[in-house]
């Protein structure tokens, strides 16, 4: 499976940026402040904001919420991160009919700016590409930006927001211990950290300890808060998502997204629209739209042609999925739990991760349910596990395991076994896997 080769005129520059700093992450707030101010503060100037943080379903909850004002006729900018196969991905300028991601020259216009305010001083490729959207947020009208933290939340570059429309924290579970600490506890209050005086908190389900500290900070924030089972609920009943608050019950489509976590993120994005009040927040038709539209790619997306999905025989399913932590993997589970009850198929997982993470903590989900995995290297200048270590924590949890140089060989060896029905393939692991997979296969997002 080949990368393809840089051919945008943003990647010089960003190769240039990425060299002002000797760690790729190195959480704090002074260089990004000491940088919007040479700017002229550009996040003083931005549109309304909802900020988002967690650890899994913030991008998904985000589309919903886009998708939902989209359809109400609003435009919004989107900030999200990492990008999947290119860095204009993770900039959404919002206008009239739908939002575009923005474009080469309005990108390298503002990259260039923020290098010449920034002089050379020490700064983050995040923190630098942050203040460059800021800078494109400001400057560009629209009605509100949908925020998405990058790393954590406390010391974020994304958290100079002072005044957000609302906070909104999805699930939180254990990942980048290494940044946020090893507990769920320390990991909370870190993304509890973009709560900010009495601006509205809308929160996903959580774990209790994590639910404790959440509350413990918006107290201290005097900020009101919105919780799944105590301000809002959501549900699916008959093939239908349900949710309720006080303000009464929507009974709605199950999202286009699949998986059933996926009624958990659009509930939160109802939530939140109806906590602040959005346009779409209490019309049913517009919430509708927005569930059926919504669109997020490598998040249980179904791979149906393509160069790269060509290499897989004849009736094969290929799914994509760039979950990479525990409860991400409970969650990818669950859902190929519900596809099998629909059609039974043998599971095969191509399986490339990142040396940070918890190989064995991602798989266990699965044990019992796939048939095999095939263990890929991820592409790229990424620091990944050796295949043959991710293989050694499957095999140790009883699932069959080889190894594959990419996951083009990885389909072509599923040909070679005589399967019936053809099995059903899951690419997972990573997002920088997931981002070249689309690569490779033709599928830029848009």
């Amino acid at each position: 499976m080949a990368l393809p080769q840089p051919a945008h005129a943003t990647d010089e520059i960003l190769s240039r940026l990425a060299a002002l700093h000797p760690k790729k992450i190195d959480l704090s707030l002074a260089r990004m402040e000491r940088l919007l101010e040479a700017l002229g503060h550009p996040e003083r100037r931005l549109p309304p904001v909802i900020h988002v943080a967690g650890t899994n379903g913030k991008g998904s909850t985000i589309a919903f919420m886009r998708a939902m004002l989209e359809a109400a006729g609003q435009r919004v900018h989107v900030y999200t991160s990492p990008h999947l196969v290119r860095f204009n991905e993770r900039i959404r300028l919002g206008a009239a009919g739908g939002g575009t991601l923005v474009s080469d020259a309005a990108l390298a216009d503002a990259l260039d700016r923020a290098e010449a305010a920034n002089a050379g001083a020490p700064i983050t490729l995040f923190e630098i590409t942050t203040a460059a959207a800021f800078i494109l947020f400001a400057e560009h009208p629209a009605d509100v930006l949908l925020l998405e933290v990058g790393l954590g939340g406390r010391l974020d570059a994304t958290n100079l927001v002072e005044r957000p429309l609302a906070s909104v924290i999805t699930p939180v579970s254990i990942d980048h211990v290494d940044f946020l600490g090893p507990t769920v506890e320390s990991i909370a209050a870190e993304k509890a950290g973009i709560i900010k005086l009495r601006a509205p908190v809308v929160v996903g389900a959580q774990p209790p300890e994590a639910l404790a500290v959440i509350e413990r900070v918006a107290a201290r924030k005097f900020a009101p808060l919105f919780v799944r089972g105590q301000q809002w609920h959501v549900q699916e009943e008959g093939g239908r998502l349900v949710y309720a608050d006080e303000d009464g019950l929507l009974d709605l489509p199950r999202p286009r997204l699949v998986g059933p976590h996926q009624i958990d993120n659009a509930g939160l994005a109802v939530a939140t629209l109806r906590a602040v009040k959005l346009p779409a927040a209490h019309d049913a038709g517009l919430l509708q739209a927005g569930i059926l539209r919504a669109d997020w790619p490598a998040r249980l997306q179904r791979l149906v042609n393509g160069p790269l999905v060509a290499r897989a025989p004849a009736g094969v399913e290929v799914w994509l999925d760039g979950g990479h932590n525990a409860a991400g993997g409970a969650a990818l589970a669950h859902a190929l739990c519900e596809l099998e009850e629909r059609y039974s198929r043998p599971l095969v997982l191509i399986l490339g991760m990142l040396g940070t993470k918890d190989v064995t903590g991602f798989l266990a989900p699965f044990s019992g349910l796939v048939r095999e995995a095939i263990a890929v290297p991820v592409p790229g200048e990424h620091a990944g596990l050796k295949p043959e270590d991710v293989a050694a924590a499957a095999a140790g949890l009883g699932i069959p395991a080889s190894v594959a140089r990419d996951v083009g060989s990885a389909l072509e060896r599923i040909g070679r076994a005589a399967v019936v029905p053809p099995p059903r393939v899951l690419i997972t692991g990573s997002l920088y896997l997931a981002g070249a997979v689309l690569a490779a296969n033709g599928a830029e997002p848009a």
